[in-house]
């Protein structure tokens, strides 16, 4: 076991783990810490607790210091710098006539490199622009091509729920999203229904997922071949959630399907939800 404490150092981004060398923190906390991109401000966001070796990415890294005053200014300094950055380098993107959008600047702390996060369709021949923005602000200068998620997670905005996006609200790191999940929770495979403002699936179809793949163990699938009390059958519909099953009936064909639950039903044969190739293609490049 070791002691430790989370510090974050994006608003809503991952949270690492740092020795807190002795001193009692709690969330909220600025403290000054070393990563691999030299040293940085950050805010506790997981104040000091024991967790299992196996959890940690050694070598553990301890904390530098709190934070005083004179960082708190040199981080309001940062922001003010940032948009002015932002602004110059929006404008030598233009000047140089480049197929990018510009999405974030960010110092860090010790002001020794500005990073430059832009989207592109493809990849983007920068190598001017970057001597041009390297001649302006006299650092280390380096542009970074990020995706369409990490784009929406920088701006924020509101979702189709009417929420603020959740990627950018509390989402510290992005889980893989899948049309095999859309498909398993019934939904409709329409990409204007299941696709977040980014235009990748929704991260919500990933917190029931757990939920719905219990349900689909024990629940009869359409295909199935099942034993009821009026005889053997297949299942042609089902409800998830109610358990209700649809059954076509084997000695009556020709009748309509009867509702039965799926605890009054034993299975014989189950069956399997598939994805067919033609609903990939038609969602390809939606998977996040």
């Amino acid at each position: 076991m070791a002691e430790v404490i989370g510090v974050r150092f994006k608003e809503v981004g991952k949270v690492y783990y740092f020795d807190p060398d002795g001193q009692t923190l709690k969330k909220g906390d600025r403290v000054i810490v070393e990563t691999v991109r030299g040293i940085e401000c950050g805010e506790v966001a997981m104040d000091n607790r024991e967790i299992d070796d196996e959890e940690i990415v050694k070598p553990l890294k301890k904390l530098i210091r709190t934070a005083t005053e004179e960082d708190i200014e040199r981080l309001t300094e940062n922001k003010k710098k940032e948009k002015e950055a932002f602004a110059i380098c929006q404008q030598k993107i233009a000047n140089h006539k480049l197929e990018m959008k510009l999405v974030d600047v960010e110092y860090t702390f010790d002001g020794g490199k500005v990073l430059f996060y832009f989207t592109a369709d493809g990849r983007v021949d920068f190598r001017e622009l970057v001597k041009d923005l390297a001649g302006v602000f006299r650092t280390r200068i380096e542009l970074r091509q990020i995706g369409v998620r990490d784009e929406s997670k920088m701006l924020g905005g509101l979702g189709i729920c009417g929420r603020p996006f959740c990627c950018s609200s509390f989402l510290g790191e992005f889980q893989p999203v899948s049309i095999k999940m859309a498909k398993e929770q019934g939904l409709s495979l329409n990409p204007t229904k299941i696709s977040g403002a980014c235009g990748r699936l929704m991260c919500c179809l990933k917190y029931e997922q757990n939920a719905y793949e219990h349900l689909l163990k024990i629940t009869p699938k359409p295909g199935a071949i099942v034993e009821t009390a009026e005889g053997a059958g297949t299942v042609v519909d089902f409800s998830l959630l109610t358990g209700k099953l649809k059954v076509q009936l084997h000695n009556n064909p020709d009748a309509p399907p009867k509702y039965f639950h799926r605890k009054e039903v034993k299975l014989v044969r189950d069956a399997r939800i598939k994805v067919a190739r033609e609903e990939i293609e038609a969602l390809k490049g939606i998977e996040g």
